[in-house]
């Protein structure tokens, strides 16, 4: 049996994983604590405490996956000021081999490592095994990525597809473009500013301000104070989750349109990754919003607008669509990641 750490390293919350294999495969995690990151200079500290608490011998790989982006095996953390190094790390930890990876490329590695319990099937399609796979995932920005069949494993690609221009596609779309525009005084939009967590609330400040519905007190509060902190590291409020709630339980009205005008995007935007991949081995909406909202994607028009691609419709029909319920995906694919290390 061969002993792996497994890590995602987030601006607010570490997760660390012990897990033994006897293969790259088949994963027993044996230990598992979480961390408040801003407690700590560094990852190192984290991971002595972990270890020294877990009372094992030094794992022999270990993989961390990294809220930002990894240059030459070197992260800096968003929200940190950590900078990890892979070389420095395998020195003050004494771990011989340890890989560090973007989160987003963690929840890739994760898929395969999925049971059916962590997924439901908006669209079952017609799976075809050696296909690509393609990821979206909404959550604090919008990360999509993709996954190749090499041999018995799939490699795994992200991707800044985020970043590329928010299309509109009906009036309220185009009204929508407009107001952020002038809102922000840019010449574009990206689509992670539409289809995100600061999306959700960037849609309902354009219909609260387009007056399309009334704003309720409560959640009207939430927003004046999150408007109130901005440029603060630290927020007292979140108002996605507050919109986010409020639809579900159909107690606001503007919340509802805001989270309808949302999916819509999401479904399109969804769509439009899998016309670029038709990725017929599964698309995966990942992120932190979609299991939270199911409800709600389950009774709108997602889908609609996901396969509403003129003479494509066909071909989108046919890939299986899945949302990924289990919200360690990314610590299960760092340990398949440092297995295959």
């Amino acid at each position: 049996m061969t002993l792996l750490l497994a890590g995602d390293i987030g601006g607010t919350k570490t997760i660390l994983r012990l897990v033994e294999t006897s293969d790259s495969q088949s994963l027993q995690s044996i230990y598992q604590e979480s961390y408040h990151s801003a407690d700590f200079p560094d990852l190192v500290p984290i991971v002595q405490q972990f270890l020294a608490k877990a009372n094992t011998s030094l794992p022999e790989k270990a993989c961390f996956a990294i809220a930002g982006p990894i240059v030459k095996n070197t992260a800096k953390l968003t929200n940190l000021v950590w900078f990890l190094d892979t070389e420095r790390l395998q020195q003050e930890l004494g771990i011989p081999r340890i890989s560090l990876i973007n989160d987003f490329a963690a929840v890739g590695y994760g898929i395969s490592g999925l049971q059916q319990q962590d997924l439901h099937v908006l669209q079952p399609g017609k799976p075809q095994p050696q296909a690509p796979i393609g990821i979206i995932g909404a959550g604090t920005g919008l990360g999509q990525g993709f996954l190749i069949k090499t041999g018995n494993y799939y490699q795994v690609f992200p991707s800044e597809g985020g970043h590329a221009d928010f299309a509109p596609r009906n009036e309220i779309e185009f009204q929508l473009l407009k107001y952020l525009l002038g809102k922000h005084d840019i010449q574009r939009i990206s689509v992670e500013r539409v289809v995100s967590g600061m999306g959700i609330v960037a849609i309902y400040q354009f219909l609260r301000d387009r007056k399309f519905a009334a704003e309720s007190p409560e959640i009207a509060q939430v927003v004046r104070t999150w408007e109130q902190e901005a440029g603060k590291e630290e927020k007292s409020v979140d108002p996605g989750a507050a919109i986010g709630t409020a639809a579900l339980q159909k107690r606001d009205r503007l919340s509802e349109q805001t989270l309808q005008l949302f999916i819509d995007a999401y479904g399109a935007e969804a769509g439009n990754l899998a016309l670029k991949l038709l990725p017929y081995g599964g698309l995966y909406i990942a992120g932190g919003i979609a299991p939270k909202i199911l409800p709600l994607i389950q009774n709108s028009d997602f889908l609609l607008n996901f396969t509403q691609k003129g003479r494509m419709r066909s071909l989108l029909e046919e890939i299986p669509v899945y949302i990924i319920l289990n919200p360690q995906v990314g610590l299960i694919g760092a340990a398949l990641c440092a297995a295959r290390l």
